[in-house]
């Protein structure tokens, strides 16, 4: 069989120049060929760290953070730009607040309430505990999609493995998981025609404006979660929607209908999909850069340390927002009360100031400080160790089975400037 080249890595190509006239953010289809968007930040970076990015009507523009040093100054005070006005770039009002606010769009003691429901069960502690079951279902996952020899390693590997465990901790039958996946896939895909069932732009998208994403699939989650919830109720069942249902947030606020609505499908979508995405990014990554790949098979006490370099150079969600509450100065630019200022955190995983050769895919990366779960701020990643445990325990068993590795078709890219995500990673493997 003939090999395919390797689509382009994010090296030199990533540091081609861009005119600072030329780069738009806002402009989805640059997010699709694996290169555009890093040339973007990287002119960015270098001319204009704290960039204004006009937006089409009915949005108003934002201010493009993309440094390590500012992204980490703005996550870190939740008091002068705040979540509560949405993390994604669309611009909502009050109603559609109320309507749709999770996890992500609380700041304060609510959102500690809310998140401490949780938190113990994405602890360091509980996650060890489920070392053997991840093993477990690794091998299973393994077994099925080696054996093909020629497969999609997306639809095989990335998005089975990481579904399965949210279905563990949902206590979901697995016949759920393909369900799960769609439903992830059209809520993050909304402006990906591949994925949407409408497109975020699109007129019609006014009908479902009270739905997080503006999906109608956000409908069909929640029905799943209000089932389960009716089931869990009064229960001793300790699964997440058991947990959600069943205990009252430290501030004595019970969940309303609509909090666990909105909770749920949060767990939904982010139990999945960044996992999923990461763990592509990582085999696309190794397989463009073979040496490494080695590396870590003549030395797997290397993959711990690789994890954390899958997760700078993945980057598989490309920015947050917050909203300015007050007038303020960051990076030299005035920031006035209201205005939009956005996260590139992929931008920040490149920063020359923090990262030495930061386009270099390196698995023995160390004091590898970077910004995929956010940096030290009241919203870092709450499935953080979770996520690092699934990547670990993923490459530790799947790299000593690989004799060889290569790409077998294209990698298309979803159509987002908020996920970055791979659709599909056709590879064919030899098996050790």
């Amino acid at each position: 069989m003939s090999r395919v080249p390797p689509p382009p890595a994010t090296t030199d190509a990533a540091r081609e120049p861009m005119p600072l006239a030329e780069v738009n953010l806002a402009d989805l289809d640059r997010f699709t060929d694996g290169v555009t968007p890093w040339r973007m930040f990287h002119t960015l970076r270098h001319q204009d760290p704290v960039h204004w990015q006009p937006e089409d009507a009915p949005n108003s523009g934002f201010w493009a953070v993309t440094r390590h040093a500012d992204i980490a100054r703005v996550d870190r005070d939740p008091e002068t730009f705040t979540s509560t006005r949405f993390v994604n770039l669309e611009e909502v009002d009050d109603d559609q607040i109320r309507r749709r606010a999770s996890l992500l769009e609380l700041d304060g003691l609510r959102h500690r309430a809310l998140r401490g429901l949780l938190q113990r069960q994405f602890g360091a502690r509980v996650i060890s505990g489920y070392a053997d079951f991840l093993r477990g279902l690794t091998a299973t996952t393994l077994d099925a999609a080696l054996a093909r020899g020629t497969f999609d390693f997306v639809e095989e590997v990335s998005a089975d493995f990481p579904i399965n465990v949210l279905a563990r901790l949902l206590d979901v039958p697995p016949e759920d998981n393909q369900r799960l996946i769609d439903w992830g896939n059209r809520i993050i895909g909304h402006t990906d025609p591949d994925y949407a069932d409408v497109l975020l732009d699109s007129a019609e998208s006014e009908r479902y404006r009270d739905l997080p994403f503006r999906s109608p699939a956000s409908l069909e989650v929640f029905a799943y979660g209000r089932e389960l919830a009716r089931q869990r109720r009064g229960g001793a069942g300790t699964d997440l929607v058991s947990r959600l249902v069943n205990e009252v947030p430290r501030d004595g606020v019970p969940l309303s209908d609509r909090d666990f609505d909105n909770y749920f499908l949060l767990l939904v979508v982010a139990g999945n999909e960044t996992t999923r995405h990461t763990i592509s990014h990582a085999m696309l990554a190794l397989l463009q850069h073979p040496k490494q790949l080695a590396r870590l098979r003549d030395d797997p006490s290397l993959i711990p340390t690789a994890v954390e370099e899958f997760l700078r150079w993945a980057s598989p969600v490309y920015h947050f927002r917050r909203t300015a509450t007050r007038d303020t100065e960051l990076g030299g630019k005035r920031v006035r009360a209201g205005e939009k200022v956005v996260m590139w955190f992929a931008s920040g995983n490149r920063d020359e100031e923090v990262f030495g050769d930061p386009y270099a895919f390196d698995v023995a990366r160390r004091d590898n400080d970077h910004l995929t779960f956010g940096k030290g701020g009241p919203h870092l990643c709450l499935g953080n160790q979770l996520a690092r445990t699934e990547i670990r325990i993923l490459f530790e068993e799947l790299v000593p089975r690989l004799a060889d590795a290569r790409l077998a078709g294209d990698v298309p890219r979803v159509r987002s400037n908020f996920v970055n995500g791979i659709k599909r990673l056709p590879v064919t493997v030899t098996l050790a």
